[in-house]
């Protein structure tokens, strides 16, 4: 195998866009905001702002889409938790927000007892172990963006599909806005990169030219989070299909 740099995406390759919901944005501007700063102590640009927002409405939007037809196969009109688990079986794009997964029920049971280097049981989690509030213990701030995406779907869900919807697009977001505010700090995308799977005797493709939201350097200050920088996060934050969409959201908001 053989790394290459970011690849860029191209909003032009014909991937279908979700349709935007009647509340075009759930996750209001100022609570993206203050995510942003408890990552990082910088200014967030209100192009920043709605472009997370997009984002974070339109990868939310396809894992409570994946979670209806689920349950549209039981025929039930009310989503459950196992809905929500088998659209992330179903597909691996829609698997996003990994750390709240240690911390809620739903997933527990399937990731099984983890162990340290020692083999000493690693306890669950709790809310009360850091005085700095964490992504998990801040995602009651989202319910009221989630249950907005919910009626827009025609959807209704149990409250513990609600609170795992919550504690997804809050892990979610704040990994964006850690990537975005590494890409203010490095001045570009450097260090990641992609990997490219090569066959035995063939020669790895050439790299790619740098696409718009992937641009090696940036132009802005090392203070502020543009909505560029949202973009490139974006791009190392998710992959495949949903990644066009969540980009073309973002950029219609800039």
């Amino acid at each position: 195998m053989s790394a290459q740099p970011v690849q860029p995406v191209h909003l032009d390759s014909g991937a279908p866009k979700t349709a935007p919901a009647p509340d075009a944005r759930p996750f209001k501007p100022a609570l993206v905001k203050t995510v942003f700063r408890g990552v990082a102590p910088m200014h967030v640009s209100r192009a920043a702002a709605r472009a997370a927002g997009a984002v974070t409405r339109t990868v939310l939007t396809e894992i409570i889409d994946g979670a209806r037809r689920a349950a549209a196969e039981e025929a039930r009109p009310k989503l459950l938790p196992r809905d929500l688990i088998a659209a992330i079986d179903r597909n691996v794009e829609l698997e996003v927000g990994t750390q709240w997964y240690v911390r809620s029920p739903t997933f527990r049971g399937l990731l099984g007892v983890r162990y340290d280097a020692e083999g000493a049981v690693v306890p669950t989690p709790r809310r009360s172990e850091s005085r700095r509030p964490s992504a998990a213990a801040g995602a009651h701030r989202f319910e009221a963006g989630v249950r907005r995406l919910l009626r827009s779907q025609g959807a209704t869900a149990v409250p513990a599909l609600v609170r795992d919807l919550d504690g997804i697009a809050s892990v979610f977001l704040t990994d964006l806005a850690r990537d975005a505010a590494m890409v203010v700090r490095e001045g570009g995308v450097k260090r990641f990169g992609a990997v490219i799977l090569v066959m035995p005797g063939q020669a790895p493709p050439p790299p790619s030219v740098q696409g718009p939201h992937d641009p090696p350097t940036r132009s802005g200050d090392r203070r502020t989070v543009g909505g560029e920088d949202v973009l490139s996060a974006t791009a190392m934050q998710l992959f495949g299909n949903i990644r066009e969409r969540a980009l073309a959201a973002a950029q219609e908001v800039i």
